[in-house]
């Protein structure tokens, strides 16, 4: 299933954010917490940080928003040793528990997206509504562009002058001609080679495929039809095997679609996250409508 939309320019502000330091699992961890109302836990990319959500706040009023900087990213703690997805989810749901959270939409893009799957399996009674965005069920997906991925593993990539250089391909979609996007994006290079394998140990060995049939909760998948990252056919697998699960395609976008075309892609979430809620969706909100694709 696909959906359309008609997404107008929001121009509200985003509620006032507010930043906390935890403890959860003996590791110091930073939180940010945006807005009033049911609660939506963000689980960012692979480098990204809680400052990577500020183009999309705005567009998700009534809600109350829980990011944090990921173990070794940013603010937070490199745990002693590697985590894995599952030790990843487990994490995800104690920093729930820290903030007196039961349970929340779950919101995962690139690699939270593959976390936020994880935790749907894992954890399903903490998830309410599930939001897949530009990510893939790891194993036995296509596979993206090697110059796209290069660039990721590449710590010289993410120099701020030569991540604007390299931003289209490396991104697609908008940042092919618009690459100075990116330096509102709040990603940061690894700090060293032991904070690189640590972030993507999680990824080695892990699929969702074989059990994406078991998640049972209503779910969004949001792709670009142009990201060189987690090519647009593994979200047309994903929504096809889950079986509560709606895919929106945001025509020309790449992989940080979700953030360079918030004002597309943030009304489509929050439409669909008040279905779940018995709210009125907001204009602009979520159309589905039956497709072959």
């Amino acid at each position: 299933m696909t959906a359309t939309v008609s997404a107008p320019q929001l121009t509200q502000q985003a509620p006032q954010v507010t930043h906390r330091q935890l403890r959860v699992k003996g590791i110091k961890v930073h939180v940010q917490l945006c807005g009033e109302g049911e609660p939506l836990l963000l689980y960012s990319g692979i480098w990204g940080e809680v400052g990577l959500w500020d183009h999309l706040l705005p567009y998700l009023p009534g809600f109350r928003t829980i990011a944090f900087d990921p173990p070794g990213i940013g603010r937070t703690q490199m745990p002693a040793l590697p985590m894995t997805m599952w030790s990843l989810a487990e994490f995800g749901t104690a920093v729930l528990d820290e903030l007196g959270v039961a349970s929340a939409h779950v919101l995962g893009v690139s690699f939270g997206g593959a976390l936020a799957q994880q935790m749907a399996v894992t954890h399903p009674g903490r998830v309410r509504r599930l939001v897949l965005v530009s990510t893939s069920f790891g194993g036995f997906a296509k596979p993206g562009d090697l110059r796209a991925f290069w660039h990721f593993i590449h710590p010289g990539s993410y120099h701020p002058v030569r991540l604007e250089k390299v931003a289209g391909s490396m991104f697609g979609g908008r940042m092919r001609t618009e690459p100075e996007l990116v330096r509102s994006m709040h990603i940061r290079r690894p700090k060293n080679p032991w904070q690189a394998m640590y972030r993507m140990a999680p990824l080695f060995a892990w699929t969702s495929l074989p059990w994406l049939w078991t998640i049972r909760h209503p779910t969004l998948v949001v792709a670009g039809d142009d990201d060189p990252v987690t090519p647009h056919v593994n979200h047309r697998v994903m929504a096809a095997l889950i079986p509560r699960a709606r895919l929106y395609t945001v025509r020309g976008g790449g992989h940080m679609a979700l953030i360079d075309s918030a004002s597309e892609v943030g009304p489509v979430i929050s439409s669909f996250l008040r279905a779940g809620s018995g709210a009125a969706p907001a204009d602009g909100g979520l159309r589905a409508a039956a497709s072959g694709q």
